[in-house]
């Protein structure tokens, strides 16, 4: 049966039954909780929390979604993908329990004649919530389901939430077997390879509040009605019915695996490596498709870098397969020809589709060759100092210099046998972040409302004489304030003056603007910012720190000197800077932006690939020997035309107009049309200390340096701390780098001696412990609180004490009491299983002592309370219940 019938009949069935057909709706919606929509009931979600009224009492329909939370398992197991489809029938408070049971049944024993998927009862086996004994009673009662295929299962399994706050409730799930050839006996506990999950009936009664994983949430009450969600996944249905392996050979994505051989040259089927390649080629490249369908496009953060990850992994996955060639397009036209019947809204937009996933492959491709060499370099030389770990430094240079998702350098670490410092990784990327957006400036006029200033840009352009000037007598023209033109500004007023001439420099070219102060005898207006209307108008902005004025006033507009020398340093520190980047690394190397300002300059400059410390050393030694030369700053007003012939750099793609200014200095070494303003030699910048580099986008690198004073204190600093690191050391500046080095290595050495003598220490209590179980008609019951202790030491101690048990009967019941918080472990020998104790019952039983939820196997259960002062309480209750059981 074909997946596009299976939706049909899906959806028809229930229509039969009285639901709406309901659309699917984006994979993108507005809620700040999820990045994709993950579930069916997701856009019927205000329903259920009964904040919107349906339009239906039921409804069904074939939602599209996406989870990332299981990309590690895509291709190895038999039934993940990113991408699925979830069929969905909806009840917003009609029926319930029973009408969701007999409604599922119904659709998949009915034969395939009368419009069902003629599936056989005997194949299908069910679970539901631990105390769920409605739904239990319902299968075995009225549908005739045998005891045998029912299975109860804890919180974890049967209970079903988004994983966010919102609208949750136990659930009931259908299993099919797939036979002996599968897997072992024993249903759905015992195997979940042989027994695959088709359909989860969720009985949506209650609201969950904050929490992680699947059973630590808190229940904040009931919903409004009782409702039902449930959730059939197409693609697992497909796979049972099409009788193929596995969701990745249906007739959905086996096309995609058919052209990933016909690319690569390597067939599937032949070996476990290559299917799993194969697989996650299959299921990314479909689920890129949705997802550039529904708007998204690679990035480098949210669904961007969700994208971006899985079209990376394609791209990566085909060429260990061994193709050669560009593959993206072919693998979006199969996915078209595959799923268009289904969703024909993509083919519509197919040529953008096809557009991003191309253009993120070739930009990938220009990488991942340098890429990977670099990845197997840092990872031979990890194997031969004996480390198991790559640095958190070498992750970042891969993700910065080569564009790798950390996702993929933990993938090719795994395959390599390593790990990966992740905290050292995403310490550096939040110090990138944190100099990207360092001295960013809000331009407060690129979107306002400018009909305030029409007329003063009617009237002319402002006189700009700051080249020559720092103080000169200007006419007040007028006063912006709130947004509006005003007469008369006073003392703590925050306006802008518009001036008919003046000295200050408004920000331009990364050069920001002046400070100073505009004033008369009888008033001072303060200058913090200085900013261009339609390149010709100067808006100078304050506040007046005294007196009062009014429109018409004669004026003196006085610089900072102080400000400008700074400013004028930074700016022709750029330009040095710039010349001798393309000394060193090429005409290439061309500027992107940039930020000047007293005492700090940030380049961003065209380049692919990080800049080595060597060759940025020698890019800093290049600009200060510039700077001790003691170049001529020279400034040419020409024609453009003329300019080029010079060699002048034009930058940014800038409209120029017919007269531009060239800036020189040292003659051919930087010559540069520019607007700002420079010292007058080269000299005058003073030392420039560079600070690093960095990307801060695709193709984009960025340097930032100290100028002038502030990359002498730089420096003095850099000083101070190298001399109180060789004082502490005791040890010579030059030799730091290796001592910090064994330093580290004995640091390393110490926390795994600490580490074994922890587990040591456990193992030692165990024994102690095991002798102070008291006895309870044959069956030994330990139960010992650890306060202060982590819930994955009482696994460890755990298991450790029922190992110990042997062939004698017994109960671990251990707790670790903190201030608001009680985790706890419960283990059951084989002995007390034998005796009929199950540890999830047992759990149970001492819930609500503490508080508590929690669930498990048989064997051992955890969980945690909120309830410290219940503890002697739950021992009692566990008591009883071990007498009880014995």
């Amino acid at each position: 049966m074909q997946t596009h019938e299976i939706r049909r009949r899906f959806l028809d069935h229930f229509v039969r039954a009285g639901h709406a057909e309901v659309p699917s709706a984006s994979l993108v919606l507005d809620d700040p909780n999820l990045l994709f929509v993950n579930a069916g009931m997701v856009p019927f979600k205000p329903y259920f929390l009964g904040q919107e009224t349906p339009e239906h009492a039921t409804a069904t329909s074939i939602q599209k979604c996406v989870r990332t939370l299981d990309i590690e398992e895509v291709g190895i197991t038999t039934r993940h993908n990113t991408f699925f489809q979830m069929a969905g029938n909806f009840s917003f408070g009609d029926y319930f329990k029973e009408g969701a049971i007999r409604h599922a049944w119904s659709l998949l024993t009915s034969s395939v004649d009368d419009g069902g998927f003629g599936i056989d009862p005997g194949l299908l086996w069910v679970t539901v919530y631990l105390d769920d004994d409605e739904a239990y009673g319902i299968w075995r009662d009225v549908v005739g389901v045998p005891e045998g295929r029912i299975q109860r299962r804890g919180m974890a399994d049967n209970y079903w939430s988004m994983g966010v706050p919102g609208p949750c409730g136990p659930c009931s799930e259908i299993f099919y077997d797939r036979g002996p050839a599968y897997g072992v006996e024993g249903g759905p506990e015992a195997d979940e390879d042989r027994y695959i999950e088709i359909w989860n009936l969720v009985f949506m009664q209650n609201e969950r509040g904050e929490g992680t994983g699947k059973d630590a949430f808190e229940i904040l009450g009931p919903l409004p009605k009782q409702s039902i969600d449930t959730g059939m996944g197409i693609e697992r249905v497909a796979f049972l019915l099409q009788g193929v392996e596995n969701v990745y050979e249906t007739d959905l994505l086996r096309p995609v695996i058919d052209t990933a051989e016909r690319l690569s040259g390597t067939r599937y089927g032949v070996d476990s490596a290559s299917d799993v390649r194969f697989r996650v080629i299959a299921d990314h490249a479909r689920t890129a498709y949705m997802l550039i369908s529904d708007g998204v496009t690679p990035g480098n953060e949210g669904r961007g870098y969700i994208l971006r990850r899985l079209l990376r992994r394609i791209v990566r996955s085909v060429r260990l397969l061994g193709a050669t060639g560009d593959t993206m397009a072919e693998f979006m036209a199969t996915v078209k020809e595959a799923i268009g019947p289904s969703f024909p809204e993509t083919i519509a937009g197919y040529e953008r589709i096809e557009r991003i996933a191309v253009a993120e492959e070739i930009a990938f491709l220009k990488t991942l060759e340098s890429g990977t060499q670099l990845f197997e370099r840092a990872a031979e030389e990890a194997r031969e100092s004996g480390a198991a770990t790559l640095s958190g430094r070498q992750a970042f240079a891969l993700h910065d210099t080569h564009g790798f998702p950390i996702d993929l350098t933990l993938e090719m670490a795994a395959e390599a046998g390593l790990q990966v410092d992740e905290a050292g990784f995403r310490s550096l990327m939040s110090e990138q972040r944190a100099r990207a957006k360092a001295d960013s400036r809000s331009k407060k006029h690129a979107h306002a409302d400018l009909s305030v200033y029409r007329d003063f840009l009617d009237a002319g352009e402002t006189v700009f004489t700051g080249f020559t000037e720092l103080t000169d007598e200007s006419t007040l023209l007028g006063i912006v304030s709130g947004g509006e033109s005003v007469s008369v500004a006073r003392e703590g007023d925050t306006v802008e003056f518009v001036l008919d001439r003046t000295p200050f420099y408004a920000e331009s070219g990364g050069q920001l603007g002046d400070r100073g102060l505009i004033s008369t005898a009888g008033f001072q207006m303060q200058v913090d910012d200085v900013q261009k209307i339609g390149k010709k108008l100067w808006i100078h902005k304050g506040v007046l720190t005294g007196g009062e004025v009014e429109a018409g006033q004669l004026v003196t507009a006085a610089v900072d000197p102080e400000w400008r020398k700074g400013a004028t340093q930074g700016h022709s520190a750029t330009h040095l800077v710039h010349a001798a980047l393309r000394q060193i690394l090429g005409p290439e190397a061309v500027q992107a932006g940039s930020l000047n300002k007293p005492g700090y300059m940030r380049f961003d400059f065209n380049w692919s690939g990080s800049i080595p410390a060597d060759v940025l050393a020698q890019v800093e030694e290049i600009t200060n020997a510039a700077v001790d030369a003691d170049y001529g700053v020279n400034t040419i007003e020409t024609s453009l035309d003329e300019a080029r012939r010079m060699g002048a750099m034009a930058l940014f793609g800038e409209n120029y107009g017919s007269l531009v200014r060239v800036v020189e200095i040292g003659g051919p070494f930087s010559m540069e049309l520019c607007g700002g303003t420079h010292v007058a030699s080269s000299a005058q910048i003073g030392p420039v200390s560079l600070l690093g580099e960095a990307s801060v986008g695709s193709g984009i690198r960025r340097v930032e340096a100290y100028v002038g004073m502030d990359a002498y204190r730089h420096q003095a600093r850099e000083r101070a701390l190298v001399s109180g690191l060789a004082t502490s050391l005791k040890a010579p500046a030059e030799e730091l780098p290796d001592r910090v080095a064994a330093l580290t290595a004995k640091l390393r050495e110490a926390e795994k001696a600490l580490e074994s003598m922890r587990a040591a220490q456990l193992a030692s209590r165990a024994g102690d412990l095991l002798s102070a179980a008291e006895d309870l008609d044959g069956i030994r019951l330990l139960a010992h609180d650890d306060p202060g202790g982590s819930a994955g030491d009482l696994r460890t101690l755990a298991s450790d004490l029922k190992g110990r048990l042997g062939a004698d009967a017994g109960v671990i019941f251990l707790t670790a009491a903190g201030s608001d918080k009680v985790p706890f472990v419960i283990a059951v020998s084989p002995a007390a299983q034998e005796r009929g104790l199950r540890a999830g019952d047992l759990v149970k039983a001492i819930a609500p002592t503490l508080g508590a939820r929690g669930g498990g196997k048989p064997d051992m259960a955890q969980g945690a309370g909120t309830d410290p002062s219940g503890i002697d309480a739950a021992v009692s209750a566990l008591r009883s219940a071990v007498r009880d059981a014995g």
